[in-house]
């Protein structure tokens, strides 16, 4: 068995990348993705990708992100836990959030605009380690990053970074490969799904869909609405 990947140096290599203005792509279970930190890097990252600019990002996160900025009901909270905790799935919430939370208010007006979108924001939540850890350095330091699948849009998330489009490689400062993401090992083929919190209306079948949906139906009695 080879060893473990050394998230934390990683993390700090990344973030290091992306608070000086770079890009990077990263590896996650669910597939790779491109994130930065700055009005222009986001600006690169959309052009790489030839990405529309009605297309929100998401912000990087983790569950304390989660715990300290989305607004989601009591009921709500158990089927994170039970989703991504108990069950050890990823999952993808749409929920509002405190704008008065100091990582929220350090998104300049550009970037607000590109990872928000009708007072919610999206938080990737147990997607990987290294995205844990790179969450947990921007929450530390203030300093709110973005992310998104790395591929050019429209053109299917990739799951190995030799598969990602050259022009959108070439993009990055930092490449983070630990070779094919997890879920593409068990036979998943999707990027991650998307839950709208406020009404658990389901705004993209991805990775575990079948194994999400079950948890919801079999512990909380919600069949969810796609």
């Amino acid at each position: 068995m080879s060893p473990l990947p050394d998230y934390d140096a990683d993390a700090t290599r990344v973030f290091d990348c992306l608070s000086g203005g770079g890009i990077a792509i990263v590896h996650m279970d669910v597939a790779y993705a491109i994130m930065s930190g700055t009005e222009e890097a986001l600006r690169r990252v959309y052009r790489a990708k030839r990405r529309s600019s009605d297309r929100p990002s998401g912000v990087v996160a983790n569950h304390r992100t989660y715990r300290e900025i989305q607004i989601v009901s009591e009921e709500g909270d158990r089927i994170v836990d039970a989703v991504t905790g108990r069950h050890d799935l990823p999952l993808s919430v749409i929920a509002p959030y405190r704008k008065r939370h100091p990582l929220m208010r350090a998104i300049a007006p550009f970037l607000m605009g590109m990872s928000t979108k009708d007072g919610t924001v999206n938080f990737l939540l147990n997607a990987s380690p290294l995205r844990d850890r790179i969450a947990e350095l921007s929450l530390d330091a203030n300093f709110p990053l973005m992310a998104s699948s790395a591929n050019r849009s429209q053109n299917g998330t990739k799951y190995r970074a030799e598969d990602i489009e050259p022009e959108v490689r070439a993009a990055a400062d930092i490449i983070i490969d630990y070779g094919p993401s997890k879920y593409l090992q068990e036979g998943y083929a999707y990027s991650s799904t998307q839950i709208d919190f406020r009404t658990y209306t389901v705004v993209r079948k991805g990775v575990c869909y079948d194994r999400i949906a079950t948890v919801f139906r079999d512990e909380f009695d919600i069949a969810l609405d796609d």
